[in-house]
């Protein structure tokens, strides 16, 4: 059962092979045996999904069918779910128990979806390698020494590992395609504003998006059709109509223009990951593509003003975690000012607390023009970029990350060099673009994923070309040894 895909899981429950609660119970155990060795569960919903599972198996007798009902999922610890903590990898919410679910998690369950675990996660989604949560690094299980990256390094591994067919995650500058390419699964980040944010506890509001974490490019488009669409709740949602994304997946690709921008693909770029990457253009050329060089210019300043732009947005975000109406609080405060200062220092980890002196600063008067306004004039460069490059070309190719899954522990003391890993990721945020990551090889004996950027709100045409390329090659299909 845990090797089957999303349509062969719905095939198997409606054929009767087996009940979602049957399912359910069988992922479960998987959770409980394997993630020992993970870490990527923070939360295991076992009274929850089952209970799910069984309203799942009531709709199906009732004559109800879908495509994902009785299928169950996991969550990214960032999403607030009903009843069931919601940590986002911090201590300062170990104790938070949501009283509602957010906008994602509630139109996944209402397509039919138990939940079986919350997923671990760099603490407040900071983080390119899953280790700043407060619950302990996440492990890759490719090679369980090394890390399966971050922030949704937890919905990463687990689906790698088989604990669970789907998951969802936030990407906020490449945190779902970065850990997906680690992993060697498929993940999608979509335009910005095509999924709701409301109820995702946030890091940095103009940059966060929810997506997908699958298999298959078949898998996320289903599970994005289900994620996606306007939510009034949602000052950012965008009322755009969300098309059918399962019925261009076999649409032939024979004439489509892929842009390889040359800034991807010279210094600091690992020349196996590389050749992996080229290999698979290759292959969609040979599948009818065509191939051009176009250029990025901008490309240089995306790590720049990220890390400018994301934790002004983050030191705002986080002002609200103070000890005062949820979350943490240090025990036999003195007065308010000391109930502030101990709560958030004890509450917040070292990353955490970068972060938010870093964007507190950028924030701060004499420097915002310098700092923060300069940062959002680059943003608007980079994203006139990729306006220019998508009048030449209709998809942008390259690697999702420089390097494959390195080793835990390795780049801890050195955030500059984390920060790098998402080189090739963060410019998509800063545009709002859509883009996905999917398995395309090995090098040194590690995952290697495929970065392909669309224009806004083609992600039909990114699941296309990623499904023409997935029918052709199996390194979606190769599982960690130890999870079979």
């Amino acid at each position: 059962m845990h090797n089957m895909t999303l349509a062969q899981l719905a095939a198997a429950l409606q054929d009767g092979s087996f009940t979602s609660e049957e399912l359910t119970r069988h992922l479960l155990e998987r959770a409980r045996s394997l993630d020992c060795r993970l870490n990527s569960v923070v939360t295991l919903a076992e009274e929850t999904a089952l209970a799910q599972a069984r309203e799942a198996d009531a709709r199906r007798a009732a004559g109800e069918t879908g495509p994902l009902l009785g299928i169950p999922l996991m969550h990214k610890d960032i999403f607030c779910t009903d009843g069931v903590r919601t940590s986002c990898g911090s201590k300062m919410l170990d104790n938070f128990i949501a009283p509602y679910d957010a906008t994602v998690v509630e139109k996944l369950a209402a397509a039919g979806m138990p939940m079986l675990a919350k997923t671990n996660m760099d603490e407040f989604a900071m983080g390119s390698s899953n280790e700043t949560s407060f619950y302990g690094a996440v492990k890759n299980p490719w090679h369980t020494d090394t890390v399966p990256g971050g922030s949704s390094g937890g919905s990463a591994a687990a689906v790698a590992a088989r604990i669970t067919p789907v998951a969802t995650g936030t990407d906020t500058g490449g945190s779902i395609r970065q850990p997906a390419s680690l992993c060697g699964v498929t993940g999608l980040k979509p335009t910005y504003g095509r999924v709701s944010r409301w109820g995702m506890i946030a890091f940095a509001s103009s940059l966060d998006q929810a997506g997908p974490i699958t298999r298959t490019a078949e898998d996320a488009a289903l599970l994005l059709g289900a994620m996606a669409g306007f939510d009034p709740r949602d000052s950012t949602s965008l009322d755009e109509p969300v098309p059918d994304y399962s019925a261009t997946l076999d649409d032939d690709i024979r004439g489509l223009k892929i842009g390889l921008p040359k800034e991807y693909f010279g210094e600091g770029l690992d020349s196996e990951v590389g050749a992996r990457v080229q290999a698979a253009i290759e292959e969609l050329t040979r599948l009818g593509a065509e191939v051009s060089e176009i250029s990025l210019p901008n490309t240089h300043l995306a790590v720049p003003a990220y890390y400018v732009v994301a934790p002004a947005e983050c030191s705002s975000n986080l002002s609200r975690f103070d000890g005062v109406r949820f979350g943490y609080r240090c025990d036999d405060p003195q007065d308010l000012e000391d109930l502030y200062k101990r709560s958030r220092g004890e509450g917040f980890g070292d990353e955490v607390k970068r972060r938010i002196m870093v964007g507190t600063y950028a924030l701060s008067a004499g420097y915002y023009d310098a700092y923060y306004l300069k940062a959002q004039q680059i943003r608007r460069l980079i994203r006139d970029d990729f306006v220019r490059a998508f009048e030449q070309v209709d998809v942008i190719m390259g690697p999702t990350s420089p390097e494959v899954a390195f080793r835990l522990g390795e780049k801890t003391a050195d955030p500059v060099s984390m920060y790098l890993s998402d080189i090739y990721t963060i410019a998509v945020n800063l545009a709002g673009l859509p883009g996905m990551s999917v398995p395309c090889g090995f090098a040194h004996e590690l995952p290697v994923g495929l970065h392909i950027i669309g224009n806004y709100f083609d992600e039909a045409r990114l699941l296309n070309v990623a499904h023409r390329y997935q029918q052709v090659t199996d390194w979606h299909e190769r599982i960690p040894a130890g999870f079979e």
